[in-house]
């Protein structure tokens, strides 16, 4: 059955940017010799251990024991009072008819907080949804897509995913799953288009409206037996 997953920070909320900024002011006390464009490079798709684990091999400093717990816990608590979904999503969501599921990279409480915050848990609170906790190895590997699949009982081959990140384009991808990079939240970068299509990405959408046509073109490649390319340009939507 034909499934389309959301990643979630980045994708269905405007998240990245407030953790982003949470991060490099805490990064900025606990890692004062990595440069902030540094950490945040580093920060996008990955989950908040992965990160600091990087950036402490980087830096002449060692972190504190709690130092994932108080880095969490700040950027929890300005999403609490900052965080809004990304323009379009809701009405984006309300369209779409196929089975939905939701695959990230944050911690399930954090997840749940997001839709919740947002209301996009009256659309989303009942899809499956699959949470880095739950695998040892999280994006950029392919393991919490394929658990998805497996869970809900889908082939990857029948799934699209839609990801913000080259960590989670390259995870779906190498899951075998079809994957459309997202590029229009707050956080996003020039250049980064590229960088998704170069990690595997078959379309790169720069604005939740354009979601509909891309569902119904994978759709119809499907039908007729073509190749979904990951090499082809969305030279209609460029960013």
């Amino acid at each position: 059955m034909e499934t389309l997953i959301f990643d979630c920070d980045g994708v269905l909320v405007d998240s990245e940017i407030v953790a982003e900024a949470t991060l490099a002011q805490q990064l900025g006390e606990l890692l004062p010799d990595i440069p902030e464009d540094v950490a945040l490079r580093q920060a996008l798709g990955m989950t908040t251990a992965a990160i600091l684990a990087q950036l402490e091999r980087q830096s002449v400093h060692r972190l504190p024991a709690d130092a994932l717990e108080r880095i969490d816990g700040a950027i929890e608590a300005r999403l609490a009072e900052e965080l809004r979904a990304v323009e379009g999503v809701a009405e984006t969501l309300a369209r779409i008819e196929l089975p939905l599921a939701i695959v990230s990279n944050s911690r399930r409480r954090r997840v749940l907080a997001s839709l919740a915050v947002t209301g996009l848990d009256a659309r989303l609170g009942e899809v499956p949804l699959f949470t880095a906790d739950e695998v040892e190895r999280p994006k950029p590997a392919p393991d919490l897509y394929l658990l998805a699949a497996r869970r809900m009982g889908r082939a990857p081959g029948d799934c699209l995913v839609v990801e913000d990140s080259v960590s989670g384009v390259t995870a779906a991808h190498a899951a075998g799953m079809t994957v459309i990079g997202f590029t229009g939240a707050s956080h996003i970068e020039a250049g980064h288009a590229e960088r998704l299509h170069q990690a595997g990405a078959w379309r790169v959408l720069p604005a939740m409206h354009g979601l509909e046509a891309l569902i119904q073109q994978w759709r119809e490649q499907r039908r007729t037996g073509a190749k979904v390319a990951t090499s082809e340009t969305n030279e209609e939507n460029p960013r």
